[in-house]
């Protein structure tokens, strides 16, 4: 009977297991038709954000629940399909939306997704401090660019600005912190400027690390900072612990049968529990005993 099913075994291949489907290429099988004019989104913070509940209430919040149905790709991915392109346009153009605080990148479909589809998003930002004379499109696609990949900027030089700043559409890598100012060096020594940068629509973000993906409470950098300042505090304190080195290493013939508080320093007496000399003859002992012979040492 054993050999049965060894043979049986024998002649499984895990290799088929594990083998790939070639799906067919049918005209049924694809879905890109209905694709065309769909949104694919990607939640950013998956502690404060459910695709479940961004499937169901952002239509509300468009404005638009009869217009747009919405499909849960994944834990982090959705998708949503307009009836009309105008509205798909509508909710591109407005830049950053946001789900319980918490920003969602959004981009339109695409057949074939690059390697950094849903990596950026699509944001309109307010530059301002802008120098007198670096007032034009090309300094401030310039300054834009520091923070982002610039799309457009809106601004138009033959006519007043009531605004102190300038709007800019940028792509934003949002792996990466959000900096609301860079200190800018400027030409023929003229000093130095600090460009401001309000990202609209942008709400909650981590205010230890300025990233989008998490809060203060689940930054490794902030607990990064918080266990360096309670050690410092601890060590002005003197309640720090110097770590003691191993007596009993684990090459030792005492390793396993004898434990380093049973021969440490009596704290009181300042004097070994155990004498050195007893200590080195009890490891002589275990070196040399065989079989019987060797004894247990009894622990405390």
């Amino acid at each position: 009977m054993s050999s049965s099913i060894d043979r049986a075994l024998l002649a499984l291949s895990l290799d088929e297991e594990y083998e790939p489907f070639s799906m067919p290429d049918l005209p049924e099988y694809c879905s890109c038709e209905n694709n065309v004019l769909s949104i694919i989104g990607r939640i950013l913070n998956p502690d404060c954000q459910k695709v479940a509940n961004i499937v169901l209430d952002m239509p509300r919040k468009w404005q638009i629940s009869d217009r747009v149905r919405g499909i849960a790709l994944s834990k982090e991915k959705f998708q949503f399909i307009f009836k009309f392109e105008k509205d798909l346009l509508d909710i591109l153009e407005k830049g950053a939306h946001t789900y319980n605080e918490w920003t969602l990148v959004l981009e339109r479909w695409v057949e074939h997704p690059p390697p950094d589809y849903l990596h950026h998003l699509s944001v309109w930002v307010q530059i301002r401090n802008i120098t007198v004379n670096h007032y034009n499109i090309p300094a401030i696609t310039w300054f834009g660019e520091l923070v982002g990949h610039v799309e457009e900027v809106l601004l138009d030089t033959t006519k007043s600005q009531r605004q102190d700043f300038v709007r800019v559409k940028l792509k934003f890598d949002v792996s990466r912190p959000l900096q609301r100012a860079k200190t800018v060096n400027l030409p023929k020594s003229a000093g130095h400027v600090t460009i401001l940068y309000d990202f609209e629509r942008v709400q909650k973000r981590c205010f230890a690390c300025q990233r989008l993906t998490h809060d203060n409470m689940s930054c490794l950098i902030a607990l990064k900072r918080k266990l360096s300042k309670d050690h410092e505090e601890m060590m002005n304190q003197g309640e720090v612990e110097v770590p003691k080195k191993k007596l009993i290493s684990e090459s030792d013939p005492l390793f396993g049968i004898v434990e380093d508080h049973q021969i440490d320093v009596n704290p009181i007496s300042r004097k070994p529990k155990i004498a050195k000399s007893v200590v080195d003859g009890m490891r002589q002992y275990l070196m040399i005993a065989k079989g019987q012979r060797r004894l247990l040492v009894l622990k405390d």
